[in-house]
């Protein structure tokens, strides 16, 4: 969990992928701004998603509808949510790594480790299969509602925030948990000697 948890905190606010993304996918000519302006109304959106204490979502650039408006604050939840399971799974990784090894137990690790290492080439295998289906079943899942399919008249921020963009996080979110899973691995393995 904790590495999940850190490889989606991790995603959510690297910034310098959505900048790339703005210029791979020529967002500023889908949207009628400038990139600099993009930028700017992409990290008030983080701000607000990131912070418990901001509110009101309000980008000055991106008029929003109260189903977007919704949406966003759903997703604050969840990002609030992976937070919490991050600072709470890191302090009971750390722990269990501790109680393991003072029990001379990480034999134990090895097996599973090698297994979940496996896990996350399959999902990047369905990611790179059919990614809209996961798409919509991601939201199907995390969200019971449809306030998700904006409507680019009411919300032209999903014109900056195109689908692939999602994808490309997706496979960043399982590329460092495969690093993630894989550097626990061989830190078993090695400190059985």
């Amino acid at each position: 969990m904790f590495i999940l948890s850190f490889a989606i905190a991790f995603t959510i606010n690297f910034i310098p992928m959505y900048a790339f993304d703005v210029d791979y996918f020529n967002i500023p000519e889908r949207v009628g701004l400038s990139k600099e302006v993009i930028l700017y109304n992409y990290r008030i959106l983080i701000d607000y998603l990131n912070f418990p204490w901001i509110e009101r979502l309000a980008m000055p650039d991106f008029p929003s509808s109260e189903s977007g408006l919704f949406h966003f604050y759903e997703v604050k939840i969840l990002f609030l949510l992976d937070y919490a399971i991050l600072f709470i799974s890191g302090i009971a990784s750390f722990l269990f790594w501790q109680y393991k090894k003072k029990t001379a137990t990480l034999y134990e690790l090895i097996q599973p480790t090698r297994i979940m290492v496996l896990l996350p080439l399959g999902v990047l295998f369905l990611i790179f299969l059919n990614f809209d289906e996961l798409f919509t079943t991601f939201h199907h899942i995390f969200f019971n509602n449809d306030a998700w399919l904006f409507d680019y008249r009411t919300d032209p921020i999903i014109l900056a925030l195109p689908q692939e963009f999602f994808m490309h996080c997706f496979i960043l979110v399982f590329v460092i948990l495969e690093i993630g899973l894989w550097l626990v691995h061989r830190r078993t393995e090695k400190s059985l000697g």
